[in-house]
C-alpha cells in the first residue's frame, strides 16, 4: 500500500515550528564622531528582546574603547562584545553602569571574567544586592537565555558626586545627585562631543518607568544637572535618540507635573484614589504605555509626597 504524502498544509506547519525564534541583534549606530549607540525596545522584558529594553552607548577613544552599560544577561553582553569589535579594533577597557536597573548590569559577569573593569556610582551597591535575586526572577521569561548569568557587582565604584575619567584626551565625565529612576542614576557626559548617555534620568517616547527605590525629588535634582549642561544631544536610558527639549517635555516636565499635583492633594487632605483620578495626564497622552502606567505613577507620587 502506497503511503499518504504529507500534505501542503502539514509540510507548512512543519517548517514553521522549526523556525528559529528571534533574538535581540545587537548594532551600534553612530551619533557623534567616535560615539555609538544601541536604541533597544521600549516593550518590557521579553525573551525575544532578551531583556535589552534599554539603550547603551559605546565611546572609542584613542586609548580604547568605553561601554555605557554591561547588558541584562551574560549572552547579551557577549553580543554586545562582538558588536563593538564590528565598530572598533580598539579593545574594550572600561564598562560603566549607568545605573542598577538589571539592563544596566547584569551582563557585568561576562566582562569581569575578560578582564575587562565594570564601575559604577557607590549608591549603587546596595540596591543591586537588594535586588539582585529580584531581576533575575524577573528575567525568567529569558528561559535558557538567562543561562551564564551571575549578578557581578562592578569592579568599581567612585563615590564623588562628579568624576572625571580621561581617556586618550578623550574626556568623559560621570555626574550624579542620587539618582532618581534608581539610587545609582550617572550621567555620562562628553564635553567635547556635546553628547548626553543619560542613562534612565530621561525616557522619551514611552512614559517613565517608577520602582520602590525611585525618588522623584533626586529625580528632578538629577535632571537639573542636564538642564545645567544643556547637551546638543541626549542618548536617553528608553527610546529614540533626542534633544533637550523634548527630554524636558517628556520626562522632566511629567515628573513636575506629578509633584505639584500631588503636593496640593495632599496638602489638601485629599485621598490617594481621588488625588490619582483627578491628575491630568493629557500632555503626555501620546507617549507609549501612558494609560496604564501614569496612574501607577500618581499612586507612587503621591505616597512619596506624604512622607515628605
Amino acid at each position: 500500500m502506497t503511503k499518504h504524502l504529507p500534505t501542503l498544509a502539514t509540510m507548512l506547519i512543519s517548517s514553521l515550528l522549526t523556525l528559529p525564534t528571534w533574538a535581540v541583534e545587537v548594532t551600534f549606530k553612530p551619533v557623534a564622531d567616535g560615539v555609538y549607540a544601541y536604541i533597544g525596545d521600549i516593550e518590557g522584558r521579553t525573551y525575544d528582546n532578551e531583556g535589552l529594553n534599554a539603550n547603551i552607548g559605546l565611546i572609542v577613544t584613542p586609548a580604547g574603547a568605553v561601554l555605557i552599560d554591561s547588558g541584562s544577561s551574560y549572552q547579551v553582553a557577549a553580543k554586545i562584545h562582538e558588536a563593538i569589535k564590528k565598530v572598533t579594533s580598539q579593545p574594550l577597557k572600561l564598562v560603566i553602569n549607568s545605573g542598577d536597573q538589571d539592563h544596566r548590569w547584569l551582563g557585568n559577569g561576562y566582562f569581569t571574567e575578560k578582564g575587562i573593569e565594570t564601575l559604577a556610582h557607590a549608591d549603587a551597591q546596595a540596591d543591586m544586592k537588594a535586588r539582585a535575586n529580584e531581576h533575575m526572577q524577573g528575567l525568567k521569561v529569558l528561559k535558557e537565555r538567562l543561562d551564564g548569568t551571575q549578578p557581578t557587582l562592578p569592579t568599581r565604584f567612585v563615590k564623588e558626586a562628579n568624576t572625571t575619567l580621561d581617556l586618550g584626551g578623550t574626556v568623559i565625565e560621570l555626574k550624579h545627585q542620587h539618582g532618581g529612576h534608581t539610587p545609582g542614576d550617572t550621567l555620562v557626559w562628553l564635553p567635547q562631543k556635546n553628547v548626553l548617555f543619560s542613562g534612565d534620568t530621561v525616557y522619551v517616547d514611552r512614559v517613565l518607568g517608577m520602582h520602590e527605590v525611585s525618588n522623584s525629588k533626586n529625580w528632578l535634582e538629577s535632571f537639573a544637572v542636564i538642564d545645567q549642561i544643556k547637551p546638543q544631544v541626549i542618548v536617553p536610558g528608553h527610546g529614540q535618540v533626542t534633544d533637550l527639549a523634548t527630554a524636558q517635555a517628556q520626562t522632566r516636565d511629567l515628573l513636575l507635573a506629578l509633584r505639584a499635583h500631588m503636593e496640593k492633594a495632599v496638602d489638601n487632605g485629599m485621598d490617594i484614589s481621588a488625588a490619582v483620578k483627578s491628575f491630568d495626564a493629557t500632555p503626555f497622552a501620546k507617549l507609549k504605555h501612558a494609560d496604564v502606567w501614569i496612574p501607577q505613577l500618581a499612586n507612587q507620587t503621591y505616597l512619596e509626597m506624604e512622607r515628605e
